[in-house]
C-alpha cells in the first residue's frame, strides 16, 4: 500500500456505491451498542492526517463516531449498504457507503480483530441464506480448472518442502563450516605424521559417505539451489493464478504465502468494472474462507451485497485503473449501487453435500438468473480535430441568440441535447431518499441536493455543446424510466419525463445563449416539476457562463438563485450559486430551508462539483450527496462522467427495442463518437437540410409522446406500452 493517500484513492475508485443516507441522530440505548472504542479516523480534508475519534456500532448495523463518548454522532453509515476494505498486515479499515467514507486506523492488532469481528457479525446477519447452489454451479463450470489447480497446489507443496530442505542443509553446512574452521585452527598446531594421518583419515571418510546423505559441498551451491526453488515457486504461483482467472470472486490465498494471488481476468480489464475483479487487488467476499482441510470456499459471481475487500499494495499511477475494473454498471445500478430493496442473493453453505447437486439442477438455476447489463466505461475515440476558436465564431454575433447560429461539428460533443437532459439525472437515487424521509425538512433537503447534483456532470466541460435534436427525435433510458422528445423547433423546446418508486419528475426545457464579449451566457428556461407522493415541488435553474473565451483556460460557472418550492405545504429552499472570485473558493452553493410557520429551519452548504450537506450545528454536517469519481483523464472523453459515457451506447437489452427516432441512431453523433470527423460533418449537414426540406413541404412530424398544456408540455403516456408492442409503425428520421 503506497501510504494512506493511495489507500484513499483505491477505495474511492473501486468501491463506489449509492447507499441510502440516513439522518445523523443520537444512538439508542447503551445496550444497543455491540462494539465501541477509540480509533484514528482520517479527516475530511486533504493533508490533515488522522484524528482520534470514538466509534460505536449498534446491533442494527449503524456505525457512527463522535468527538467524545456520549456526544452526538458527527456522521454515520449503514454497514449492510457499505463495502469494507482492509489491507493485509495493516490495521486499516475502510468503510465506504458513498454518502460517507470512513478511513480508520486501529490502535492495536487486538482492536482491529475486535472491529472486524463485529463488522462480519453484522454483515453475516444481513445475508444468512444458504449458498449451496452457487457453490455447485461454480464447481460444475470450473471442474477442469480446479483439477489443474489441485495439481499445481501439490507441486507448490513439493517445492516448499524442497526449499525447506535446502534451507536446513544450508544451515547445517554453515554449522559444519564453522566447526571445521575451528578444527583446522587446532590441527594447524600439530606437526608430523600423526597430524597428516588424521587429515588423510578424515578426507578418506568423507568419500565413504553415502550419496543420498551428502549435502552440497559449499554455501554458494546451496544458495543457487534455494534461488532456483524460489523461481520455480513463483512460476507455479503464476500458473495457479491463471487457472483462476475466470473466477474473480475465488479466494486464492494460499497458506504460507505472504500475499494473495491476483484474480483479474482479461475480460474484466476491458469493462468499467460500479463498484467492480481488479489488478493489484484480491476481491474476497465476506463469506469466502479456507477450511481447515485446505478446501477453498468461494462465492458465486452473481452475489451482490455487502462485501469485504482485501487490498494489496498498488502503485499510485495504477490506481485510477482500478475504478474501471471494479465498477460494473448494470441496468439497476448507476455507477455502483448497493443492493436494491427486494433483490435476492444466494448464500454460501459450508456443507459439502452441496457438491452433490446434479448438473441439470445447476443449469436450471442458471436459466432463471437474469442477465446483467454490462455498460462501457470509455468512448471509442476521444475528441478529434481542433475545437477552433469559439471567440472567432461568436464575435460576429454579440448579443444574438446562438441557438440560431450554425457551428462546425468540432464544437459538438457526441451527445444530443435530449441525452444531456438524461445526463443531469445521474443522481436520481436522491429522489428515492426523499421519498423515504419521514420529516418534511429532511425531504426538501434531499430535493435540494438532487437539484444541485444536476450540475455535477459539467465539472470538466468547457465549450462543446450537444447536437440539436431533430423534430420528434426521442431518447429513452430505462434506468430511471426516462423519455424525452423534441416538441418544437423554433424556438427549440424539449420535453422529458422520468419516474421511480414514489416519485415523478418532468420538465419543459428550453433556453437562450448570448455572447457578451469575454463570456457566453446560457439562460435556462422552463420549470422543473417533482411529485413525491402527494407533495409537489418545482424550481427554475440559474444561468451558466462559459468564461475566458478570448484567452486563458475556459471554464464553466453556474451563478444565481434557485428557489425550490413545495407548493403543497408552503416550505421552500433558497439556494445561492456563488460567483467565484479571483482568489476565493469556486463553485460554492449555500442555502436555507424555510417553513411557512417557523421560518428558517435548516442551512445547506457545499459545492456543485463536490457535495452538499446539511449543517447540523457549528461543527457537525450531515452529507446529503457526494459526487461520483470521474474517469481518469476526463478531457479525453469530452469531460463525460461514467454515467454520461453510457448514454449513447446500445446495450444488448436495447437492441430491437429502441424506436427508429432514438438519438442513439443518429449517424452524425455516432460518427463523431467514433472519431470520423468528415462523416460527422457531412451527416450533420445532410440531416439539417433534410429537416428544412420536410418543414418546407409541411411534413414536419408532430410530437407523439407529449401534449401541450398552457406553456408546458406534459407526458401523454403510452411510450413504454408501445415499446412492448414494437415500432413497426414509426419511420426513421434519418
Amino acid at each position: 500500500m503506497q501510504g494512506n493517500h493511495s489507500t484513499t484513492r483505491l477505495v474511492n475508485a473501486s468501491l463506489v456505491t449509492t447507499a441510502p443516507t440516513r439522518p445523523v441522530t443520537p444512538q439508542g440505548p447503551k445496550s444497543d451498542i455491540i462494539c465501541e472504542g477509540w480509533v484514528l479516523k482520517k479527516r475530511r480534508k486533504r493533508m490533515q492526517g488522522f484524528a482520534r475519534r470514538y466509534f460505536t456500532l449498534s446491533s442494527s448495523g449503524v456505525l457512527s463516531y463522535s468527538l467524545e463518548p456520549g456526544q452526538p454522532p458527527r456522521d454515520q453509515v449503514l454497514l449492510t449498504q457499505a463495502a469494507i476494505s482492509t489491507a493485509p498486515g495493516r490495521k486499516d479499515i475502510h468503510v465506504d457507503s458513498n454518502t460517507a467514507t470512513f478511513h480508520i486506523k486501529c490502535l492495536s492488532g487486538g482492536d482491529f480483530e475486535m472491529w472486524m469481528g463485529a463488522f462480519r457479525k453484522i454483515l453475516a446477519q444481513e445475508h444468512p441464506k444458504s449458498r449451496r447452489s452457487s457453490l455447485a454451479r461454480s464447481a460444475v463450470r470450473g471442474g477442469l480448472q480446479f483439477n489443474r489447480a489441485h495439481v499445481l497446489i501439490e507441486e507448490i507443496g513439493n517445492t516448499i518442502a524442497e526449499l525447506d530442505s535446502a534451507l536446513a542443509a544450508y544451515t547445517e553446512e554453515e554449522t559444519r563450516r564453522r566447526r571445521n574452521s575451528s578444527m583446522r585452527k587446532s590441527e594447524s598446531k600439530e606437526h608430523g605424521v600423526l597430524g597428516f594421518l588424521k587429515k588423510g583419515h578424515h578426507h578418506e571418510n568423507s568419500h565413504l559417505t553415502p550419496p543420498d546423505a551428502q549435502s552440497p559441498q559449499n554455501s554458494s551451491e546451496l544458495l543457487k539451489l534455494i534461488s532456483s526453488k524460489m523461481e520455480q515457486l513463483k512460476h507455479q504461483q503464476s500458473a495457479l493464478s491463471k487457472t483462476f482467472q475466470s473466477y474473480p470472486t475465488i479466494d486464492t490465498n494460499i497458506p504460507g504465502l505472504s500475499s494473495p494471488l491476483p484474480t483479474t481476468t482479461e475480460e474484466e480489464d476491458e469493462v468499467y468494472t460500479p463498484s467492480t475483479a481488479t489488478a493489484g487487488r484480491n476481491r474476497t467476499s465476506l463469506f469466502s474462507n479456507h477450511s481447515g482441510d485446505g478446501s477453498v470456499w468461494f462465492d458465486a459471481p452473481e452475489y451482490d451485497g455487502p462485501e469485504e475487500y482485501v487490498l494489496e499494495s498498488t502503485p499510485l499511477e495504477d490506481q485510477d485503473k482500478l475504478y474501471q475494473t471494479d465498477s460494473r454498471m448494470t441496468e439497476r445500478t448507476d455507477i455502483s449501487e448497493a443492493t436494491e430493496a427486494g433483490s435476492t442473493t444466494t448464500g454460501m453453505d459450508t456443507d459439502s453435500e452441496s457438491e452433490s447437486e446434479s448438473e441439470e439442477e445447476v443449469e436450471n438455476a442458471l436459466a432463471v438468473k437474469p442477465a446483467e447489463v454490462q455498460r462501457r466505461t470509455s468512448l471509442p475515440c476521444g475528441p478529434v480535430g481542433d475545437e477552433g476558436s469559439l471567440f472567432a465564431v461568436l464575435k460576429k454575433n454579440v448579443g444574438k441568440d446562438l441557438s440560431k447560429v450554425a457551428l462546425p461539428v468540432t464544437f459538438n460533443e457526441p451527445l444530443t441535447m435530449l441525452q444531456k437532459q438524461a445526463e443531469e439525472l445521474e443522481y436520481y437515487d436522491l429522489l428515492s431518499q426523499a421519498v423515504k424521509a419521514t420529516d418534511s425538512v429532511e425531504r426538501i433537503c434531499y430535493v435540494a441536493a438532487f437539484a444541485v447534483s444536476t450540475y455535477a456532470n459539467t465539472k470538466h466541460r468547457t465549450g462543446r455543446k450537444g447536437f440539436n435534436p431533430l423534430q420528434a427525435e426521442t431518447f429513452e433510458d430505462v434506468r430511471m424510466h426516462f423519455i424525452a422528445e423534441k416538441v418544437c423547433h423554433n424556438p427549440v423546446v424539449l420535453a422529458w419525463h422520468a419516474e421511480g418508486e414514489g416519485w415523478e419528475l418532468y420538465a419543459t426545457s428550453s433556453g437562450k445563449t448570448k455572447f457578451w464579449g469575454k463570456s457566453m451566457e446560457i439562460i435556462p428556461q422552463g420549470t422543473i416539476h417533482l411529485r413525491l407522493g402527494d407533495e409537489h415541488f418545482e424550481w427554475n435553474r440559474p444561468s451558466s457562463f462559459i468564461r475566458n473565451l478570448m484567452m486563458g483556460t475556459k471554464y464553466l460557472e453556474h451563478c444565481g438563485k434557485m428557489v425550490i418550492k413545495n407548493t403543497t405545504s408552503g416550505d421552500s429552499c433558497s439556494l445561492d450559486f456563488k460567483e467565484g472570485g479571483y482568489w476565493g473558493p469556486a463553485n460554492i452553493v449555500q442555502g436555507t430551508v424555510s417553513t411557512r410557520s417557523d421560518g428558517v429551519v435548516a442551512n445547506l452548504e457545499g459545492k456543485w462539483d463536490e457535495q452538499m450537506a446539511r449543517k447540523v450545528d457549528a461543527s457537525h454536517l450531515h452529507v446529503l450527496w457526494r459526487i461520483h469519481p470521474f474517469p481518469k483523464n476526463p478531457h479525453q472523453y469530452y469531460g463525460f462522467t461514467f454515467f454520461g459515457i453510457t448514454l449513447n451506447e446500445i446495450t444488448p437489452d436495447l437492441e430491437g427495442r429502441l424506436p427508429p427516432t432514438d438519438s442513439r441512431y443518429r449517424p452524425d453523433v455516432r460518427a463523431l463518437e467514433n472519431g470520423d470527423l468528415d462523416t460527422a460533418e457531412s451527416e450533420k449537414q445532410r440531416l439539417e437540410e433534410t429537416q428544412r426540406e420536410r418543414r418546407n413541404r409541411g411534413e414536419e412530424r408532430p410530437p407523439r409522446w407529449f401534449k401541450q398544456v398552457g406553456d408546458e408540455w406534459i407526458y401523454a403516456g403510452g411510450y413504454w406500452e408501445q415499446r412492448q408492442r414494437g415500432w413497426t409503425d414509426v419511420e426513421p428520421l434519418w
